[in-house]
């Protein structure tokens, strides 16, 4: 039985996904929330990681998480509203820290057992701003996910362990971040998406349960999902 890490999983792509891990039903789940915690998850035994990654450092990270992952999903998405014309050193280190470092630096302790196992499934994730230079008050967010897609030399030299590693840039999807913005706004938005909608938190889930279960053969690659953008 393969042991999961899902980072963010109270969001609503990591909703999602905890349900295709549970009817898959050969994982063993540690599930990583911050603040709300999912509903799928009261009814199986996950091992549940409720903490703010921001007050995460070297010291107390293998207090918090395992060394030993086989899986680990980042789907952290902090949110910092500051546009580059506002934006303050404090908010940016906060923000790469959440959605980058940590997850990096939990990464980097379970290679060893992945090396050893000759297994290991990674997915970051990034987003569709990093392409287009983000929204007016995105300027942290887009930078954190600008470094989800940067792929160090050692990790590419992973593949011959069996271990894949992609990053999945996500295209404007139907969460509850996006129902946030006026209506307005998102559907000029939409307009700008050559299949014209909005992807389902589902539609992401379902892909990144592929690259966990079926996929053998690609890594190291930043995979679309974006609707043709």
């Amino acid at each position: 039985m393969k042991k999961i890490l899902i980072l963010g999983g109270n969001s609503d792509i990591g909703t999602q996904l905890l349900g295709d891990v549970i009817n898959y039903g050969n994982f063993k789940i540690h599930l990583h929330y911050n603040k709300k915690l999912p509903k799928k998850s009261k009814y199986f035994n996950i091992k549940l990681i409720k903490k703010d990654l921001n007050l995460i450092n070297n010291k107390n990270l293998n207090k918090i998480f395992d060394n030993n992952y086989d899986i680990i999903i980042n789907l952290v998405g902090y949110v910092s509203k500051q546009s580059f014309s506002n934006f303050s050193i404090k908010e940016i280190q906060k923000t790469i820290l959440i959605n980058s470092l940590v997850p990096f630096m939990i990464i980097r302790n379970s290679l060893k057992n992945m090396k050893k196992n000759k297994y290991g499934r990674i997915i970051n994730t990034s987003s569709i701003g990093v392409k287009f230079g983000g929204g007016t008050n995105t300027f942290s967010y887009s930078i954190s996910k600008h470094l989800n897609e940067f792929m160090p030399s050692e990790i590419k030299k992973l593949s011959s362990h069996n271990i894949l590693y992609n990053t999945v840039r996500i295209g404007v999807t139907d969460t509850k971040f996006h129902k946030k913005i006026k209506n307005k706004s998102i559907h000029k938005r939409i307009k700008l998406i050559p299949l014209k909608k909005m992807a389902s938190a589902g539609d992401i889930a379902k892909f990144i349960f592929h690259l966990i279960t079926e996929n053998n053969y690609i890594t190291n690659e930043v995979l679309n999902i974006t609707g043709g953008e």
